[in-house]
């Protein structure tokens, strides 16, 4: 609520270990279909941080213990994009850029819930953002991914 400078209540928030959306997670699934069907939300915001410790803790090559299963699924948003990820000169800026590739990884994620694709299917108006908030200077940054429907969700994640 802070950061976009709403009211308490004004904004429906799940939160978790670096903002993964797995489709096994039925915490995570749940809030979806609550916000999606109950609250009738017209947006969905995946907002992730830079400096975030989950996708720090992923590119680490060491032993974290069970949260290295959740980890997994950002270790393969780093296979995904390693080579442009590594092509980076700095290590913080290798992490800075696999936090805004986790960010849009989840934007695909939540597109790909049949909640959100039954929502489409229905007629019923529905966006997914990805932004990216710096701890260090509070600058909100929007990643420009906007899904809104199945179609614009599989043109925008197409391998070329």
């Amino acid at each position: 609520n802070q950061i976009v400078d709403l009211p308490p209540g004004e904004v429906f928030v799940h939160r978790n270990i670096a903002n993964v959306v797995v489709h096994t997670d039925l915490n995570c699934l749940s809030v979806i279909q609550y916000a999606v069907e109950v609250l009738e939300v017209k947006h969905i915001i995946v907002c992730g941080h830079y400096g975030c410790g989950g996708v720090c803790a992923a590119m680490e090559n060491r032993e974290h213990g069970l949260i290295d299963n959740w980890l997994r699924h950002i270790k393969d948003v780093y296979r995904f994009h390693q080579q442009e990820i590594n092509a980076k000169e700095t290590w913080q800026a290798r992490l800075d850029l696999l936090c805004e590739k986790n960010v849009i990884e989840q934007v695909a994620n939540v597109g790909h819930t049949t909640v959100v694709q039954n929502r489409w299917k229905a007629g019923k108006p529905l966006s997914i953002h990805g932004w990216i908030y710096g701890i260090d200077d509070g600058i909100l940054k929007d990643l420009d991914v906007c899904t809104n429907s199945l179609e614009q969700l599989r043109v925008t994640h197409q391998l070329k």
